[in-house]
């Protein structure tokens, strides 16, 4: 493919180009306005200039000097690199660095906190002081960065780096925009006498309606179960589920959303805060129900979910949310929606009420 230039042949053409690249990239916007300060100073003195724009005289002499040097070239006035040609080096002991370069590589990708300890042990031995934390963090960049990446070999026979698979994040800015757009999963853990039991909640971003059921696994055949019955349950279809990266969302709960043509959004790790709703309905859960019933989680599951069960009823159909200025409950959030009234008969009038517990 060939590229015709329809100025080609224009007396001065290339001279013009020239200096437009010039100036459009080589000279910057700093030395412009040092510029327009040296114009300004030229027109109205140097009281005026150390006034309007509070710049030294000796600076605007500098400047001017500069400007000579260059030959009238707006580039003599770009500020020029301050940092000093010869820097000072880090002079460690070559043990330590060997050390620190055996340690990095023994111990993959270990971060400069968790050597620091270990080199410590080691320069004890040696009667050598041991770099700080941040010291270890410089040596390693200054040894190249020491990190190590998987590796695998191509069909080409080529080495190349493996690539982790890629969560699907929650985009920025997301807000439900009708009940069923996104629904949150959370997991709450109990443990009591060395035995562990386990709360599984969700809850629908939009109208708060909230699901919730006590197990004694929380596998990821048990959340997807769980997942199962709220399909079952709602009114309407779900379109997103949003959870954190544990270990209970792989594996069937992944194979599940994709049967069901549910996008998965992760949280990012240690990030609560992106998960807000179902981590403020766990704490709810606990301040009102769990906590006042933990004996019994533990000695009869079956008990603890018939009165869980009445206590989510009361939740979703009578208990005012604050999301809605305590004038609304969840299922009459739900129950106003559009999408609610689309999902059901003209002569129902009744919606989803509890979650059962099986």
């Amino acid at each position: 493919m060939r590229i015709f230039n329809k100025f080609k042949g224009t007396k001065g053409f290339i001279s013009t180009w020239e200096r437009v690249i010039r100036f459009r990239y080589m000279i910057t916007e700093e030395a412009k306005q040092r510029t327009r300060i040296l114009a300004f100073w030229d027109k109205h003195g140097t009281t005026a200039t150390e006034e309007a724009f509070e710049v030294k005289r000796r600076t605007l002499f500098l400047w001017q000097r500069n400007l000579k040097k260059g030959l009238g070239n707006l580039e003599a006035l770009n500020p020029i690199k301050r940092i000093p040609r010869r820097r000072r080096k880090r002079t460690w002991d070559i043990r330590i660095l060997e050390e620190l370069r055996r340690i990095r590589e023994e111990r993959r990708n270990l971060g400069k906190d968790k050597i620091h300890p270990l080199l410590k042990q080691y320069t004890e031995t040696i009667n050598l002081k041991c770099p700080s934390v941040p010291t270890i963090g410089r040596l390693i960049s200054d040894l190249g960065g020491l990190r190590i990446c998987p590796q695998k070999i191509t069909g080409m026979g080529k080495i190349v780096k493996v690539k982790r698979n890629k969560a699907t994040r929650k985009p920025k800015g997301f807000k439900a925009l009708y009940p069923g757009h996104c629904i949150a999963l959370d997991t709450i853990e109990k443990q009591k006498n060395g035995k562990r039991m386990y709360i599984l909640t969700a809850i629908d971003l939009y109208s708060r309606t909230c699901f919730a059921l006590a197990t004694r696994s929380h596998a990821s055949q048990t959340m997807a179960h769980f997942l199962y019955l709220i399909s079952e349950i709602f009114p309407y279809q779900i379109k997103n589920i949003l959870t954190d990266n544990g270990s209970e969302f792989k594996k069937y709960f992944t194979l599940l959303c994709e049967e069901k043509v549910v996008t998965h959004f992760h949280t990012y790790p240690r990030t609560p805060k992106m998960n807000a709703h179902c981590e403020r309905l766990n704490r709810t859960l606990q301040d009102e129900f769990i906590d006042y019933n933990i004996n019994l989680l533990f000695s009869d599951i079956t008990k603890f979910n018939k009165g869980f069960e009445e206590y989510l009823e009361f939740y979703n159909t009578k208990r005012v949310h604050h999301a809605f200025r305590n004038k609304l409950t969840p299922l009459a959030v739900m129950v106003q929606s559009n999408q609610y009234k689309l999902s059901l008969p003209e002569e129902c009038k009744d919606g989803w009420a509890y979650t059962k517990s099986r």
